[in-house]
Parts: structure tokens; C-alpha cells; sequence
């Protein structure tokens, strides 16, 4: 029997001025969201879009998931492959291309981790572990675009 997980969260907008939609530009995309015993994420759509750049976006949030996915698979494997990491950093980056109707689509991510390992013999295996850690992340295995790595490792220290 396959294991199920099941993710619920609540959604607000909060972005109504008095108007509601009435008006394309009379009204705000800024929504919380919000899970069970956890901080409220402040959200909206991309500035592009009419949204607040002090928010997070849905696409941020993509993007996000997919790189925090691949961190903790990552360190779950180097942790059990006897490879030491003492710092993690992504820059990641999402490519999304809009259409002549408005919509759009994800093209890539592409992830750059910079980790840190306390011995130089372990560079080569924690590169490796990326490869690992992309098949078995669970937002990786649910988008339809590619996701690219680009990973530098170090020895703790060296810079």
C-alpha cells in the first residue's frame, strides 16, 4: 500500500479596498496563507501582475519549494553516505515564459548550491549526491519542466 500525505492550508485574500473586483485596478493581490500552528506567509502576485514586491509570489514560492525540497534530500543522503556538510546556500532561479493570451508556464529551474564539507575527499561524492537528491525530490517528480543543477562544493573554510 502506497503512503498518502495530505497538505491543507487556508488561503485569504485581503487585498479588497471597499470595491472588491469591480475594477481591474481596484483591488490588491495580496492573500495570507496560512497552515495549522504555523507564521502566516504574506502573498501576492508579481509586481508584473499588478502585485506587492514586498511579498512573496506564487512563483517564489515554486521555486522555493522545489530548492527546499532538493536541500533536504540532499542532506539526507550526505548524511548517510558519510559526507560531512557543514553549509548550504541556493540561489535558485525559475525561467517562466508568458503567452500571447496572458497565461504561462515554468520552462526551468535551475538550482545552485554552495556547500561546505570538512574534508576535501568528500567533494567529489557530495556533487555527485545532487543528481540523487533531484530524483528523489517530491516537487521535482511533480513538475512538468526540467530542473537543472549547478553545484559548487568547498572545504569548510576554504574560500
Amino acid at each position: 500500500m502506497k503512503r498518502q500525505h495530505k497538505y491543507q492550508l487556508k488561503i485569504t485574500w485581503t487585498g479588497n479596498k471597499g470595491t472588491g473586483t469591480s475594477h481591474y485596478k481596484e483591488f490588491e493581490r495580496s492573500h495570507t496563507i496560512h497552515s495549522n500552528n504555523k507564521i502566516e506567509i504574506l502573498g501576492s502576485s508579481d509586481p508584473a501582475f499588478g502585485g506587492d514586491k514586498t511579498r512573496y509570489n506564487p512563483e517564489d514560492l515554486l521555486v522555493a519549494s522545489i530548492a527546499s525540497c532538493h536541500m533536504l534530500w540532499y542532506l539526507h543522503l550526505c548524511s548517510v553516505s558519510g559526507v560531512i556538510v557543514t553549509g548550504y546556500i541556493d540561489l535558485p532561479a525559475g525561467l517562466m515564459t508568458e503567452t500571447a493570451d496572458g497565461s504561462g508556464k515554468f520552462t526551468e529551474v535551475t538550482l545552485y548550491p554552495m556547500v561546505s564539507v570538512t574534508e576535501i575527499s568528500m567533494i567529489e561524492k557530495a556533487n555527485q549526491l545532487h543528481k540523487k537528491a533531484n530524483e528523489l525530490c517530491f516537487i521535482a517528480n511533480s513538475v512538468n519542466f526540467p530542473v537543472y543543477h549547478q553545484p559548487t562544493c568547498k572545504l569548510k573554510g576554504a574560500d
